[in-house]
């Protein structure tokens, strides 16, 4: 029998990085905020303390921070014609457990996306022609602007404390910064993070050939900072640990470090966590929802959680699913066309090529999430479609994350991966290697999608999710081209040995090599509820006191990390729905 708890004015699914800024921001006008999160509890103190987070065993190749898929997991297969099986082993993408989520164990790489991706449907047609989309692309204008929303993910940089040089701030072009970005009204929070050799022997090739070098965004703090809410940040001390592990030395911006301290002091703040969402429950018309019924693991018992506003702040996939069980939403048919939840799912499309000096010593151990030098001289705003034949764009980067030996051992093609002519290699080549990687966007397809599994079913005895996703040859040309900028440089540079990985054609998508976390659309935003299940302030369409948050929302992916766009996303949704939407309870479109 389902218990049923207090009413609260809003709960929120979830407590990564929008839940939390959704939590703290409707707080502050007063309303009685519950957060839900499925994982445990986590905080810098005692979760992320040294020694004990420093454990590549542990956090990077066993996953104590990742969920787990006995627990959540989805189904996965590469066509319409497969039979979809449950993904058992984390490996493609690593979605966060816990109060957190990804916030814990990202990066840091921060990025916003060129002022043509934000509506890149318009921007093909009109530059290229509508014949350039290939049959079976499904790209999108996301229905909101650059300029629109420049001021949310100026606050979103500032509340993060992001470390950066700003290249267009307000038209006029900065030395040193990135040339192609969108106008900014400010430069970032803090200076760039201080460089290690490998990024600017990068910069100084990409330079010597007429390429805009400058350091990527970060949110590794450079310097001691505090942002809005009186959190504060200290100097990165270049440990090495930031991917896959929490940051001890509170330097990594994450839910933690710059929201939650200052949110679960908040008198009309509360959370539970081992509290999964099974369903937003709805009102008898369907218009509206009416709260969440939720599992807690602590009681062994479904709770019903009366709400009169309903923020959906999970992970992506999650997000997905969800929508999909809740029956919030018509699920996509990609026979037909029709339906908007599961559409244009999209992942990320990388390649790579290392580099091996006997000369040079690189210090891999001295690393941070993301320091390295980037250039969008090959980004979407900068290539003719119609002459190169594919739709997407790339950054390319040099720089490394760190030198832990399990993970970040790069050795020259042809070692063995064990045994004594391993270790003679490791020995020889160890801090030797560097690499300039291409991380390139992904555009949505008409055969790529999320739906529920007809098969399995989880531990409640709810379907799955199934992904159907797979390389299209679109995807292919595209790292392709950006093999063929980053090798002349690699070249350049005169390297003992190089060797390269790009995908080719042919190649299958494979769940068993990390790839990236970046998995996006399915909740896709827009103007169109016949196109998209949410509208340009991220309100379901269907049932209007539901908002959906995160990278569901986008249309087709970035060629950036997307967490910069998920952040300025969250404060422009709830500065509408503050200024908006609570006067006045409505669909805003």
């Amino acid at each position: 029998m389902t218990r049923q708890a207090p009413k609260k004015d809003v709960v929120v699914i979830g407590l990564g990085w929008t839940g939390s800024i959704l939590s703290i921001e409707l707080c502050k006008e007063g309303l009685d905020v519950l957060a839900l999160e499925r994982g445990e509890d986590r905080d810098t103190v005692p979760d992320f303390k040294y020694p004990d987070v420093a454990d590549e065993l542990k956090y990077g190749i066993r996953y104590k921070f990742m969920q787990k898929p006995a627990k959540s997991t989805l189904t996965i297969r590469r066509t319409l014609q497969e039979t979809a099986l449950p993904y058992r082993h984390l490996g493609s993408f690593l979605p966060g457990d816990g109060v957190g989520g990804a916030g814990i164990h990202w990066n840091g790489q921060t990025w916003r996306p060129q002022e043509v991706e934000w509506r890149l449907k318009s921007y093909v047609e009109e530059t290229f022609g509508a014949q350039t989309i290939p049959e079976g692309m499904t790209i999108q204008d996301w229905g909101v602007t650059a300029e629109e929303m420049e001021p949310y993910l100026t606050r979103f940089e500032n509340m993060a404390g992001i470390s950066g040089k700003a290249g267009n701030i307000n038209g006029n072009i900065i030395e040193g910064g990135n040339p192609f970005e969108a106008p900014r009204s400010t430069d970032y929070p803090l200076p760039p993070l201080v460089q290690n050799l490998d990024g600017e022997m990068f910069a100084q090739a990409a330079r010597a050939q007429g390429l805009h070098p400058f350091p990527r965004p970060s949110a590794n703090a450079s310097a001691a900072y505090v942002n809005e809410y009186g959190m504060q940040l200290g100097p990165c001390n270049y440990c090495g640990f930031c991917e896959r592990f929490g940051c001890l030395n509170y330097s990594k911006s994450s839910p933690q470090t710059c929201v939650l301290g200052a949110l679960k002091r908040m008198p009309n703040f509360e959370y539970r966590v081992n509290s999964e969402v099974l369903k937003i429950e709805k009102a008898e018309d369907g218009k509206t929802a009416t709260g969440v019924t939720y599992w807690d693991e602590k009681a062994g018992e479904e709770v019903f959680q009366p709400a009169d506003l309903v923020i959906v702040a999970a992970f992506s996939l999650h997000n997905v699913h969800l929508m999909l069980l809740s029956g919030i939403g018509q699920p996509y048919d990609p026979v037909t066309g029709e339906g908007v939840v599961g559409k244009n799912y999209a992942y990320q499309v990388t390649g790579g090529t290392s580099l091996f000096f006997k000369e040079h010593n690189f210090d891999p151990f001295i690393g941070t999430g993301s320091v390295g030098y980037s250039l969008d001289d090959y980004s979407i705003g900068q290539i003719d479609f119609a002459k190169e034949g594919f739709i997407g764009g790339s950054y390319i980067t040099g720089g490394h994350t760190g030198g832990r030996p399990i993970q970040q051992m790069s050795l020259p093609q042809g070692t063995p991966s064990w045994g004594a002519e391993w270790k003679a290699a490791t020995q020889e080549w160890y801090g030797h290697s560097m690499s300039i990687a291409s991380h390139g966007s992904n555009m949505a397809y008409r055969d790529v999608y999320l739906d529920l599994d007809p098969t399995y079913k989880d531990r409640h005895g709810r379907p799955l999710m199934r992904m159907t996703y797979n390389w299209q040859d679109n995807d292919i040309r595209m790292t392709q081209f950006m093999k063929s900028k980053i090798e002349p440089i690699a070249q350049s540079l005169n390297p003992d040995m190089m060797k390269s990985s790009y995908k080719e054609a042919g190649a299958q998508y494979d769940v068993r090599p990390y790839q990236t976390t970046h998995n996006t659309g399915g909740v896709i935003m827009g103007t169109d509820p016949k196109t998209s299940a949410i509208n340009r302030y991220l309100q379901s369409w269907d049932c209007h006191n539901v908002f959906v948050m995160g990278a569901s929302a986008f249309p087709q992916n970035l060629q950036y990390n997307p967490t910069g766009a998920v952040g300025g996303l969250a404060y422009w949704a709830v500065d509408h729905l503050r200024k908006d939407y609570l006067p006045n309870p409505r669909p805003l479109m």
